[in-house]
């Protein structure tokens, strides 16, 4: 069944108003109650969901094995820990299906795919280049941290990884430095992206306007804000078990359960205007391509 939410204008611009968007003060009921209706959109359209999300962690591994070799069995922690960090643009085509859900529209994979045309796709890219961006050097931190505590020799395999980590002081101070800094990438990334790409697909707002909108409602919410940031770290953790395959089901989670946490955060704008998406080209026969190809012909009927 879908979600409806009292004063949803979906699909809308938000009218001009300097102090942006209403935000309301959520409870951490709310967070269990997003949750829910993320899991209600996850079962609706299940297989959906897993072929959008599964590459996720199939690129994540493929990157890992590439770029590190036999040493990625220190960063499977910290590939795993940032996912966290670009899991709200991943999860782009969830807010496009939980949002027709919410319209009662038919939701499947060509319909997520429809993120794209978005007047807005542009600035979700920019704010999604600088997730990565956040990602990637949140891994080279991760990498150098290890090199400081242990060098550049590598590791046998995960038992003597494990017993290098918890039975040496190298190892705890590895522990401590590098959770420590990964709360920090976390922190930016979840205060400037907990609803900023649903607001941009539902609003069209700014990337600019988006963030700020996203720090200002962390700011009101800093205890359910906080509480959801300790959930979804949980959650991405549970899902590298096994081989991260359990992201295929925990990312979509999130990212459905992410739509309806904006819904409780972000109060409709009942002045808003439609804007609607670019209309579709019109596909051409294969027939004519020739023609197109070379337009005079059709002037000179040669």
């Amino acid at each position: 069944m879908a979600t409806l939410y009292q004063g949803n204008v979906p699909g809308v611009a938000q009218s001009a108003d300097a102090a942006g968007p209403t935000i309301r003060t959520i409870q951490l009921s709310d967070l269990h109650d997003a949750l829910k209706r993320g899991w209600e959109d996850f079962k609706a359209v299940p297989s959906h969901a897993i072929i959008l999300c599964v590459i996720y962690p199939v690129l994540g591994l493929v990157i890992a094995r590439v770029a590190m070799g036999y040493s990625v069995i220190p960063l499977l922690f910290p590939l795993a820990a940032g996912f966290a960090l670009i899991g709200p643009f991943a999860a782009l085509g969830l807010y496009e299906l939980s949002s027709r859900r919410e319209r009662n529209e038919e939701a499947s994979a060509w319909d997520a795919m429809e993120v794209l045309r978005s007047p807005s796709f542009g600035a979700m890219l920019g704010l999604g280049t600088l997730l990565l961006a956040l990602f990637v050097t949140w891994v080279a931190t991760a990498q150098a941290i290890y090199v400081a505590a242990f060098g550049y020799e590598g590791v046998t395999g995960i038992a003597d990884f494990i017993t290098r980590v918890l039975t040496t002081q190298q190892g705890w101070w590895l522990i401590i430095v590098g959770c420590g800094t990964g709360f920090l990438f976390a922190l930016a990334a979840l205060c400037i992206s907990v609803i900023s790409f649903p607001l941009m697909l539902d609003r069209h707002a700014s990337a600019g306007e988006a963030m700020v909108t996203s720090l200002r409602a962390v700011a009101k919410n800093p205890v359910p804000m906080a509480a959801w940031g300790l959930i979804v770290a949980v959650l991405l953790a549970l899902g590298t078990l096994p081989a991260f395959l359990g992201l295929a089901v925990v990312i979509p989670l999130l990212g459905h359960a992410t739509w309806h946490l904006y819904r409780k955060v972000i109060v409709s704008d009942p002045n808003a205007r439609p804007v609607p998406p670019p209309p579709h080209r019109p596909r051409k026969p294969a027939a004519d391509f020739p023609a197109n190809l070379f337009p005079w012909r059709n002037r000179t009927g040669e």
